[in-house]
């Protein structure tokens, strides 16, 4: 049975927006908003922090099986909110969204979240390489990775509104899929 709703990826360097992105799109499509670093600390589905990086050392099989086990695949309307994209089964994922942000904009955002020393500069250079938008790429279909721009006020809503119109056609182009 194919799935009523698309899955959406939101990835991006930390700061870019992704979670303010995923509960304004899931709010607006009543769609469930999965915030994959908030599962992979109350599940424990890691091994530990690294505490240069401040970030947890992620046991990815362990959060795989339990994403799959919730019937993530099957049943659509989930955006996975996420740092990267690339560990998730393309046949999960319906759009791939990227958000970018401007480098002096996120170094703003990442410094008033206490970020600094390595993981400051680690993720700003991911920013500048653009190192989560080529993973997408690299894992992905190229029709299904999209990059938006989420530096100023007024891009939330403009992006928020486009990828809701993708929605829509999502659901027309695949509208009679599920009884074949």
């Amino acid at each position: 049975m194919a799935r009523q709703n698309p899955n959406i990826v939101i990835t991006g360097t930390p700061g870019v927006g992704k979670t303010t992105h995923a509960e304004q799109l899931a709010r607006n499509l009543g769609f469930t908003h999965v915030s994959v670093n908030q599962i992979v600390k109350d599940e424990g589905f890691h091994e530990g922090r690294d505490e240069e990086l401040g970030s947890w050392v992620v046991d990815e099989d362990k959060l795989l099986d339990h994403l799959e086990a919730t019937g993530i695949s099957e049943k659509g309307g989930n955006i996975l909110d996420w740092h990267a994209c690339e560990l998730f089964p393309e046949r999960w994922i319906d759009l791939v969204i990227v958000l970018r942000c401007d480098s002096t904009v996120l170094y703003d955002r990442l410094t008033a979240r206490g970020y600094k020393g390595k993981k400051l500069e680690e993720n700003m250079d991911s920013e500048i390489m653009q190192v989560l938008l080529d993973e997408a790429r690299e894992s992905y279909k190229e029709e299904i990775v999209v990059e938006l721009q989420s530096s100023g006020d007024g891009d939330v809503d403009g992006n928020v509104e486009r990828i809701e119109q993708w929605v829509e056609q999502w659901r027309k182009d695949n509208e009679g899929k599920s009884e074949e």
